[in-house]
């Protein structure tokens, strides 16, 4: 069993006395909202797509709330693009021309959403990488956890539950997000050699557009057809991935023989885990990424130097120096791990998880 923690001296935990529910209950996909009544807004937030509820259920709501409760005279509207470059890119335009002073983006393209800092600074506007960098020179501050090294635990976790000559599929990330291939170097870290060796054998790979689950089943369907089911793992760049690959082995009678790791664990995730189908979920504190950002986006505002709370900087793709803080993260596994999750995750409870058939599991009925 793998479970590593990687701590950071730069973020703090966000106490769950933040009401994320409340905040989230007023996100609606695809539209803009803000937190005052005003038709101008002090900061965008630019979310990329609905597909993975994370965006909008955590992230966005965890950084409204940290917002109110930090800076409540900081008014805050929230677009989601629905994996729309040029629908982003537009929402970044209304968002200047409203009067934006920040632009928080995540971008559904690392490289596109170049175009959103560079028109941001013509403006004078300062433009914030949440997640995924934004290769520009232009690009303020971003936060992130350890991906690479998140990319390498889900591997070391199928590498530990799969033994020598067994057959892996890799179910990867979308093309378009920079994340997705850093994860995957760090998985490629540990199979790499393995791979060479023979020890194991990658009977099978595909990018996932979009993130897309319907994708992702799709990958794993002609994975398991290919391969006339002969597989021993599946390293899972994110939670749809996971999901998507067990509901393929699910119509095999697979489900819950084979190793699955993820990202992200979700509430989905985690009753999956309970129910002994997904074996692990790499877990960032969200809560912290989103108050860090609140921290730094609120001093932004304000004409405050920010720097000392991203002292240390990182190079983009375009070589340019970024001021960036560096999350923790976690290897969760079984039910240890979603037990960690749930005490450390102020938007997951445990009545969350505990529900349909999760809630029959010796973790539901303690």
């Amino acid at each position: 069993m793998l479970t590593t923690y990687r701590k950071s001296t730069n973020a703090k935990r966000l106490g769950r006395a933040v009401t994320l529910a409340a905040a989230g209950a007023v996100l609606m996909a695809g539209t803009a909202f803000s937190t005052s009544q005003a038709s101008a807004s002090d900061v965008a937030l630019l979310l990329p797509e609905n597909v993975n509820p994370r965006w909008e259920s955590q992230d966005a709501a965890a950084f409204v709330a940290t917002m109110k409760e930090i800076a409540p005279d900081i008014s805050v509207e929230v677009y989601n693009a629905n994996n729309d470059t040029a629908a982003q890119q537009r929402q970044a335009e209304q968002a200047l021309t409203k009067g934006a002073k920040v632009l928080v983006v995540i971008p559904i393209d690392g490289e596109s959403s170049a175009v959103i800092a560079d028109a941001a600074a013509e403006a004078g506007v300062p433009t914030i990488a949440y997640d995924r960098m934004i290769n520009s020179k232009n690009t303020t501050f971003w936060v992130q956890a350890d991906l690479e090294g998140m990319g390498y635990d889900q591997a070391m976790h199928v590498i530990e539950n799969t033994k020598d000559g067994d057959t892996l599929v890799m179910l990867k990330g979308s093309p378009t997000d920079p994340n997705a291939a850093v994860i995957h170097n760090g998985q490629l870290r540990a199979l790499t050699p393995l791979y060479d060796s023979g020890k194991r054998i990658m009977g099978y790979e595909n990018w996932t557009q979009g993130w897309d689950p319907a994708i992702a089943r799709r990958s794993m369907d002609q994975a398991l057809t290919k391969l006339n089911n002969n597989v021993q793992g599946v390293v899972s760049s994110n939670d749809g991935n996971a999901g998507a690959a067990i509901a393929s082995m699910e119509e095999q009678g697979m489900a819950g023989k084979v190793p699955v790791s993820g990202l992200d664990c979700t509430v989905a995730a985690q009753q999956l885990m309970l129910l002994g189908k997904q074996t692990q979920c790499g877990w960032r504190p969200l809560a912290d990424m989103a108050a860090t950002t609140a921290k730094v986006t609120a001093k932004i505002v304000a004409g405050e130097d920010w720097k000392s709370l991203a002292p240390d900087t990182v190079k983009n793709g375009v070589g340019a120096d970024v001021n960036f803080v560096s999350v923790a993260s976690y290897s969760a596994v079984g039910e240890e791990g979603v037990a960690y999750v749930i005490e450390n995750d102020p938007s997951i409870s445990k009545d969350d998880v505990c529900k349909g058939p999760a809630a029959e599991t010796a973790f539901c009925k303690k």
